[in-house]
């Protein structure tokens, strides 16, 4: 099965822009009455088939819909701040995407080395991520942040700032409880500043580890995102 993404679906046809179009007709050789499936990036699966093979301007018909099954009843929202090699960075979004996650908000803390992102780049290996793997919900990118201004974003459930210190000691794993929505700060690779983490305390953060080892910024992130799906699951 291949998945395709629309981000705007209007039931009974839609028509696909132009790049999707070629690509779907000219690479693919897709023709009219071929069986295809479609997401709107918002959890839901359409069934659908190909009514005019226009490479430039493909129509869609919709057959059926139905909720994917990737649905969870919780809510994650992972901040993490941008490798000086931004390739690592586009694979915790890759990775992220496949598990499972709702929304990546990329923020520049004291102790950042990159502080300047593509984001439209970034939000196209996101869509590239969630069709490979089959996922109907394609999570929010937000623009990049100050640290400063992210830890006082409003936010409906438990907040996490992981980072190294010999003094924390609560597992992320212990602390988390299944189906609670969680935002989870993931630092830069010289870490959160001792003041960043008293700020973040402040604001309502958790301090907590991801396990016994040292991780770079984009293998913690992973982690995180992998302990709370397996702890719902």
């Amino acid at each position: 099965m291949n998945l395709f993404y629309a981000a705007e679906i209007n039931p009974p046809v839609f028509q696909l822009e132009a790049e999707e179009s070629k690509h779907i007709i000219k690479v693919l050789r897709m023709k009219v009455g071929d069986n295809i499936f479609f997401t709107d990036g918002r959890g839901l699966l359409y069934h659908c088939r190909i009514a005019d093979d226009n490479s430039k301007a493909c129509i869609i018909e919709i057959m059926k819909t139905e909720k994917g099954s990737d649905q969870r009843p919780f809510y994650l929202h992972m901040a993490v701040a941008p490798t000086k090699n931004i390739a690592r960075y586009e694979w915790f979004l890759e990775k992220a995407t496949e598990i499972g996650v709702d929304r990546i908000t990329p923020f520049i803390s004291e102790h950042s080395e990159r502080k300047i992102i593509k984001h439209e780049r970034l939000n196209r290996v996101i869509t590239t991520a969630m069709k490979q793997s089959l996922k109907t919900r394609h999570p929010q990118l937000d623009e990049s942040m100050l640290f400063s201004e992210l830890i006082k974003t409003d936010f409906n459930g438990k907040k996490y700032i992981a980072y190294i210190d010999k003094a924390v000691d609560l597992e992320l794993s212990k602390a988390y409880r299944r189906e609670e929505n969680a935002l989870i700060l993931i630092g830069p690779e010289g870490d959160f500043s001792p003041t960043e983490v008293e700020m973040a305390m402040e604001e309502g953060f958790v301090p907590v580890r991801l396990g016994p080892s040292r991780l770079r910024t984009e293998t913690a992130a992973v982690t995180a995102c992998h302990t709370i799906q397996l702890l719902n699951y």
